[in-house]
């Protein structure tokens, strides 16, 4: 399975990206970025008001993903936010089509699923995920994630809600198995 390094991209970074200035926004985050990044503007909109609202959210949210040792950006990944006051939260992360079927989304999961274990305030992570989206679905199969309901989203439309509390850690045998 291939490797992920997550690079934070600070308000700075994401305010060029919305802007366009994909060089600016390179240089902010100390990495070059690609024109995928560049092209979800919108969600960069999205992060940059919920930073505006809680500056501790830049600590969840946009990051850009590196595979190594390649050293290029395949997509981003994080969460919606910080722990809500139950200690969930909700990952999120999108792979590049250029780079896409090649274990990256897989990989992204991983590493955020770790991030998530290794902060004792985090309970539990949350899916949310279109029923037609099968990538994702297979994404988050084998590690340990369990339909719990279904929501409406105002952009994706109906969704399924999964979660996988903090207490399941199968997947890690998953992952040992799948990398080999």
């Amino acid at each position: 399975m291939p490797a992920i390094r997550f690079v934070k991209l600070s308000p700075a970074a994401l305010t060029a990206l919305v802007a366009g200035d994909l060089d600016a926004a390179g240089r902010a985050a100390g990495i070059t970025l690609s024109q995928y990044l560049l092209d979800e503007s919108w969600l960069w909109r999205i992060r940059l008001d919920d930073i505006r609202r809680n500056p501790e959210a830049a600590d969840w949210i946009a990051r850009a993903a590196v595979a190594e040792p390649e050293h290029i950006v395949v997509g981003h990944g994080g969460f919606h936010g910080p722990p809500d006051a139950d200690g969930i939260v909700e990952v999120a992360y999108s792979v590049d089509p250029a780079h896409r079927r090649r274990g990256y989304a897989k990989a992204m999961l991983r590493a955020l699923l770790e991030r998530a274990d290794a902060d004792p305030r985090i309970t539990a992570v949350r899916a949310s995920i279109r029923p037609d989206n099968t990538g994702s679905r297979a994404t988050i199969k084998g590690f340990g994630f369990q339909k719990i309901g279904e929501q409406w989203d105002a952009e994706d439309g109906l969704e399924d809600v999964f979660l996988r509390t903090k207490r399941h850690r199968a997947w890690r045998g998953v992952l040992r198995t799948a990398g080999r």
